[in-house]
């Protein structure tokens, strides 16, 4: 019997492991969660992310190429149809292993394998980076319109000040104006009061 390339040998051949294999993963689509050995999971995960790879594709290909694989076609349409739409915005690591113990009887290494169904959440950008990326970035030549732009917003600012610095000055002499009309209308009635008493005598 050849011994496989790469990973530890399942089963007692190869199309015993691929079988093996195909079986775990219609499990995991099933059921989610299941619970194998390290080195099962471990050979199990690159073949069922491939396959939900495929389901997300979501075409005719895809989905023979899957049923070569799992020849269940409610395990197929159920990993088309409810795993891919869950997965759609995940770019990757689809499952998830953690390791749970010994077992009891020979000692075997134990984990369970799940989907990772969960929404994904972007991580805002630390301080640290932002402040590294900042300090590397190099400024490109701005090109002509945006500086015709820029020039132009420049002229219409400059302006807008202008305007504000002419008005203060038109309101001074109006202020001025006012003053001089109050001292005006006082000034006649005190020279009235003399024009009255010369007609008197």
């Amino acid at each position: 019997m050849p011994k496989p390339t790469k990973g530890p040998r399942l089963g007692g051949g190869p199309a015993h492991e691929r079988l093996l294999l195909a079986n775990l993963a219609a499990a995991l689509f099933t059921h989610k969660s299941i619970q194998t050995t390290e080195t099962k999971a471990k050979r199990l995960r690159p073949l069922a992310e491939r396959l939900i790879t495929f389901a997300k594709r979501g075409d005719l290909h895809a989905r023979r190429r899957v049923l070569s694989v799992i020849t269940d076609k409610g395990v197929v349409h159920e990993l088309f149809t409810v795993i891919a739409p869950q997965v759609a915005e995940r770019e990757g690591g689809y499952t998830r292993i953690v390791k749970t113990g010994y077992r009891k009887g020979d000692n075997a290494p134990m984990a369970v394998i799940e989907l990772v169904l969960e929404p994904v959440t972007k991580k805002p950008a630390s301080s640290k980076k932002s402040a590294a990326r900042a300090e590397t970035k190099v400024e490109k030549p701005k090109p002509a319109a945006e500086k015709a732009e820029e020039a132009a917003d420049e002229a219409a600012e400059d302006a807008v000040e202008s305007i504000e610095v002419e008005l203060p000055a038109e309101e001074a002499p109006a202020e001025e104006a006012a003053v001089e009309e109050a001292a005006v209308e006082d000034a006649p009635v005190e020279d009235e009061a003399p024009a009255e008493d010369a007609e008197k005598e």
